[in-house]
């Protein structure tokens, strides 16, 4: 299904992407004949749009930065795999440890992205964890 290409495998996934492909997807139902309804409900958009919905579903009121249709969603969702990673780049982009820090110094990373993660709560999508704040 579409949705492993917008949702499955990626690090990070901006909610407003999906918002977009919703609209999208909501334009090209709407645009859809009467007459083709059978059609549509039985299409490979239709499964994508329910799954995308069935997502921002999941999603809402989880707290965050985005509104859409009254009720708030998290803009970004960062994959479990990934998160070690965002917690290097989150550290550093906040200024509480230098770019240029010697390579000499050792970080216990898994540790310290535990101790973020305690700010951030799960969602799981597509048999996927992703977290959010």
């Amino acid at each position: 299904m579409h949705t492993e290409n917008l949702i499955k495998h990626d690090d990070i996934v901006d909610v407003r992407d999906i918002i977009a492909k919703l609209a999208t997807l909501e334009r090209l139902r709407s645009d859809t004949p009467d007459a083709d309804a059978v059609t549509w409900e039985l299409s490979e958009e239709a499964k994508e749009l329910a799954a995308l919905e069935r997502i921002m579903e999941d999603l809402k009121g989880k707290g965050g930065d985005e509104q859409w249709r009254g009720d708030w969603y998290p803009v970004t969702l960062i994959h479990e795999d990934y998160f070690t990673e965002y917690t290097k780049e989150l550290v550093t982009e906040c200024g509480y440890l230098s770019r240029d820090f010697p390579g000499w110094i050792a970080i216990d990373w898994e540790s310290t992205a535990n101790a973020v993660r305690q700010d951030y709560q799960p969602i799981e999508i597509d048999d996927h964890v992703y977290w959010t704040r």
